[in-house]
Parts: structure tokens; C-alpha cells; sequence
């Protein structure tokens, strides 16, 4: 009897020193909540689709909550994401700005976008889109980005553009925009990307770059017009309105986001991660609420993701010294 116990003793405790990380992991992960940082404020559409997310994936991972942790840009959230243990409880989102621009922008950084972070999936891409103020296309008849930047070239200076400030990805977008079509518009940057849009609006700025999500209210109000989305390829979701690219060859300045972990995170967590949110992407129930966001999910492998991340660094890295912007 003795040496019975004594094999079943020794059988659990070579269970428990063989027992995987991944395995501990999954304990830990139904023993403690998944905290997904957003390093923004509640409510717009990076948070509402990351709870949209989170929601979804509960019956294969368990509670995944969602902590808001916005300012400077994104940089605080992200630092957060970067200095976390490496055990797949804590994740974060990775954003256009927090993971391509700011490496740029911010003359210090908390954090190394390229190396601080491990990819799980891209979530999303959201088209940009070229609009201007309905009374001014009316006033100078430029009803297509041809006659916009015709316009433009012949009437130096006399257009400006709007952006939710110096820096941001609607300032930045207008300033690509600029370069490759060859003319000048002053830029006016605002205090976020609503005054911007408020200033569109009334005319105080002639056009702005705006992602689909925030100008879609605007669009079917007939407020503003579309002149083009700034995706390789035309947008299901905005029906007729071409590509830039089909004036500027090869034109595409999109908005992001996605998943990231830790640095060193194992493996086998990055795939049980990458798995659960990728089936959550694919499902119906998700498609239906994300394209009534006007977001299109994007579901990727981690190394498709962190390939991802790496072109868009370098295409913003000569965006942003292009436009002169920098924050000390």
C-alpha cells in the first residue's frame, strides 16, 4: 500500500513539473480575468469593437475585460501593453497611431513598437475618406479628386484642409495626399478630430480626410461629399464612391487596429489567443455588428500581423518627416 502511494505521489508531481506553460496559462486564464488594454477612450470604435470582441470570445477563453487607458496618443495604453508580464492575461490593442505613427511623431518613446510586442491579429481596417464641404464643391464645381487637385494646381494656396491636429492621422493622410498629387493646401489643424469635422462643416475648411466610421453620419446627412475612400480597392461600404488610388496610382493610407501582446509572451498562448479571436472575427454575429460600425474585420495570422505592422511603420516613417510634425 505504502508503495502505491508512494507512485501515485511521485505520478502527480512529475505531472505537475512537466505540465506546460501553456497549460498554466489556461488555468490562470479561467482562475483570473484577460485584460485587454485600450488606449483610448470609452466609446469610440476602437473601444466599442474591442468589447464587441471581448464578449465573443468569452466561451473560449473566459472574462476578457477591456480597461480604457487613453493620452498621449495612445502611448500610455500601449507602454502598459509592453511592460506586462508575458503570461497571455494581459493584451492590448495596437492602432495606427500607437504602432506605425508615433515611433515618429514623439521625439521620446516609452516603448519600441517594432520590438516591445507580440502580434495576435489584425481586428480591423476602416477605409479613410475624402470629403469636402457640399457648398464649396458646388462653388469651385469639383465633383471628383481630378477636378479637386486640377483646382488645387491652378489656384495656389486659395484650399485648406482640416485635421483633429498636428500629427494626427487626418493631418497626416492630407499631407500623403498633397505629396503625391502634386499641390499645395494649407493645413489647419483643430483640437480633435470632431471640432474638425465641425469646422468641415461650416465651411471654415474646404476639405478633411476623415476615417469612415466617424464621417459616416455626415455622409448620409449629405452634409459633406465623398469624393473617395483611401483603400486600394472601392468600400462595399460606401457604395460608388471610387479609390484614390484610381487617380493617384497605388494611393492607400487606411485605418487599423488589432491585438498585441507582450513581448516573449510562449507560443502556444500567442495560438490559443490568436485561434479564439480570429473564429470570433469570422463569425457571422461579429461581420453583422462591425459593419454596422462601418469596420471590416480583419483576421490575420501573428505573423501576417506583425508583417503588417512593420510596412506601415515604414510608410509612415516618411509620411511623418514629410510633414515636419513633431511632438517633444
Amino acid at each position: 500500500m505504502t508503495s502505491r502511494r508512494h507512485l501515485l505521489f511521485s505520478a502527480s508531481v512529475l505531472a505537475a513539473v512537466l505540465i506546460s506553460p501553456f497549460a498554466l496559462s489556461t488555468a490562470q486564464a479561467q482562475d483570473r480575468p484577460i485584460h485587454l488594454i485600450v488606449p483610448y477612450p470609452a466609446g469610440g470604435p476602437l473601444d466599442v469593437t474591442s468589447r464587441a470582441l471581448a464578449e465573443s470570445v468569452q466561451k473560449t477563453l473566459g472574462t476578457v475585460v477591456v480597461d480604457n487607458k487613453p493620452g498621449a496618443g495612445g502611448n500610455i495604453g500601449a507602454d502598459a501593453v509592453a511592460k506586462a508580464a508575458p503570461d497571455g492575461l494581459t493584451i492590448g490593442l495596437a492602432a495606427t497611431a500607437t504602432h506605425a505613427v508615433n515611433p515618429w511623431l514623439y521625439a521620446k518613446m516609452p516603448y519600441d513598437a517594432g520590438k516591445d510586442f507580440t502580434a495576435i491579429t489584425q481586428m480591423v481596417t476602416v477605409p479613410n475618406v475624402l470629403v469636402i464641404n457640399v457648398a464649396r464643391a458646388e462653388e469651385l464645381k469639383i465633383n471628383s479628386v481630378a477636378d479637386l487637385i486640377a483646382y488645387a494646381k491652378a489656384n495656389p494656396g486659395k484650399l485648406n484642409y482640416g485635421s483633429g491636429g498636428n500629427g494626427s492621422a487626418g493631418h497626416l493622410a492630407g499631407e500623403m495626399f498633397k505629396q503625391r498629387g502634386g499641390f499645395s493646401a494649407l493645413h489647419i489643424p483643430y483640437r480633435g478630430a470632431s471640432p474638425a469635422q465641425l469646422a468641415l462643416l461650416a465651411g471654415e475648411v474646404d476639405f478633411n480626410i476623415d476615417n469612415l466610421a466617424a464621417a459616416a453620419a455626415n455622409l448620409k446627412s449629405g452634409k459633406v461629399k465623398a469624393l473617395a475612400v483611401t483603400s486600394l480597392q472601392a468600400s462595399a461600404m460606401l457604395p460608388g464612391v471610387p479609390p484614390l488610388a484610381d487617380t493617384i496610382k497605388g494611393f492607400s493610407i487606411d485605418t487599423w487596429w488589432g491585438l498585441v501582446a507582450p513581448a516573449n509572451t510562449p507560443k502556444d498562448v500567442i495560438a490559443k489567443l490568436n485561434k479564439a479571436f480570429v473564429d470570433a472575427l469570422n463569425a457571422p454575429e461579429t461581420q453583422t455588428r462591425f459593419a454596422s460600425l462601418l469596420a471590416q474585420p480583419a483576421p490575420t495570422t501573428p505573423e501576417q500581423f506583425d508583417r503588417f505592422m512593420a510596412s506601415e511603420r515604414a510608410k509612415y516613417e516618411q509620411v511623418v518627416k514629410a510633414s515636419g510634425a513633431k511632438i517633444d
